[in-house]
């Protein structure tokens, strides 16, 4: 396991936890019960999976980042909804930002090293 994946894991780990607590932060509209709701579902998901990749489970490496980018997309009507205010914007951004970089870590420690004699 590279040192990258473990990073991306850690990330997405941390994403996770953050989804855990959503439903404790929202006023009910922003974001609302029902996003922060799915959000924790997602997230608690994501750590079980989390858990299996980190003992090796390709497979389970490959469901957090589309659990995660799930959980981002959810994140996408805060910049389509006029009348939101610019904190839970940034929040969003800021979601959507490190899991597309724990998603590429996870998936750059992925990949297999090629052969030493193949071309």
């Amino acid at each position: 396991m590279s040192l990258a994946f473990r990073i991306g894991l850690i990330l997405l780990a941390v994403l996770s936890a953050v989804d855990l607590a959503g439903p404790l932060l929202t006023d009910g509209e922003t974001p609302p019960l029902e996003i922060a709701l799915i959000g924790c579902a997602l997230g608690v998901i994501s750590i079980v999976l989390i858990i299996f990749a980190w003992r090796g489970s390709r497979a389970a490496a490959i469901g957090v980042v589309v659990t995660r980018v799930v959980s981002a997309l959810t994140a996408v009507p805060a910049f389509l909804f006029p009348d939101i205010p610019p904190l839970p914007m940034i929040l969003a951004g800021a979601m959507i930002t490190l899991t597309v970089v724990g998603s590429a870590l996870v998936l750059a420690g992925l990949r297999r090293p090629a052969l030493a004699g193949a071309r």
